[in-house]
């Protein structure tokens, strides 16, 4: 594992050897031991995107394990001016142990990677968001104890979020099931893998979908770079919603995530949110201890 640009860059191997080592690593925060392993370590941050849990979890994450975190935004650096990603991964290569990045395109960090000599991680692109399903996965294992045979439900747009937990959650043994409406359909390369396993389904119908699920999740209808298709969104996800039929529809113990900021009464009823508002804000912390077993794993 040089650098995790996406899911499909894990085995099953290693995605197991990052949830045990950030459960390791959380529990040593909770008991107060600290564990500088990147001690004098230095992470370049990226940010093309706006962020509240990326780039917290990041910092926070960079400082505990005893590293420097350098928030970097396109704004400032000479990126955001047409310099050559192959020319900015070449000189952050001299100057820090790893980099971060939150930007639109999967090519820039592909790129970054490439003409780069040092760790890469994606901190979110159009096609993934690798760090965010690794802290979902963390907190399915906390509150159902296992991921293995359990079925996942993601309702909504066929997004980052639906691509990468596609992977991930088959990867951990999951049986998955989506439902977006006609026309938002995930990856179509990440829908052939997945209809592969035997053990994914995609419909267009949520409350079929949600059929005896474990663990129901969404996002909302229009993410960054789309407001300008949010009314047309809203007309095409109308009932692509976490409410109670869906929830009825699942197991009786079925848990809620969302990988927020959730727009309530739109992809999730504020009565659901809420119901589940433990989940979910174990999920958002779980972004710090994973992306820390990240790092570790990755500089180290």
């Amino acid at each position: 594992m040089k650098h995790l640009l996406k899911m499909q860059d894990l085995t099953k191997e290693e995605l197991f050897e990052l949830l045990d080592l950030a459960a390791k690593l959380k529990a040593e925060k909770k008991a107060g031991i600290p564990h500088p392993h990147l001690a004098g370590k230095k992470l370049g941050l990226i940010f093309e995107k706006a962020s509240t849990r990326t780039r917290v979890s990041f910092e926070v994450g960079m400082v505990e394990l005893g590293g420097y975190p350098l928030f970097l935004s396109s704004h400032d650096l000479q990126i955001g001016r047409g310099e050559p990603i192959k020319d900015t991964a070449r000189v952050l290569s001299r100057m820090v142990d790893g980099v971060m990045i939150r930007t639109f395109g999967q090519n820039v960090v592909e790129e970054f990677a490439e003409y780069g000599s040092i760790p890469v991680i994606n901190g979110l692109t159009d096609y993934a968001h690798p760090c965010q399903v690794l802290a979902d996965l963390l907190t399915i294992i906390e509150h159902k104890g296992t991921t293995e045979g359990k079925k996942f439900v993601f309702i909504g747009d066929g997004n980052n979020m639906a691509n990468s937990l596609i992977v991930g959650c088959l990867l951990a043994g999951m049986e998955v099931a989506i439902a977006c409406p006609e026309g938002y359909e995930p990856d179509a390369e990440i829908l052939k893998n997945a209809q592969a396993t035997g053990r994914f389904t995609l419909s267009h119908d949520p409350v079929a979908a949600a059929c005896d699920a474990d663990v129901l999740c969404t996002d909302v209808w229009a993410s960054m770079g789309q407001e300008g298709e949010a009314e047309k969104r809203k007309q095409a996800f109308a009932g692509y919603q976490i409410n109670d039929s869906v929830m009825a529809a699942a197991k009786e113990d079925a848990m809620v995530l969302h990988c927020l900021p959730a727009h309530r009464e739109e992809e999730i009823t504020e009565k659901v949110f809420e119901a589940h508002a433990a989940e979910i804000f174990d999920e958002a912390e779980n972004r710090l201890h994973a992306q820390k077993a990240v790092l570790v794993k990755l500089m180290a």
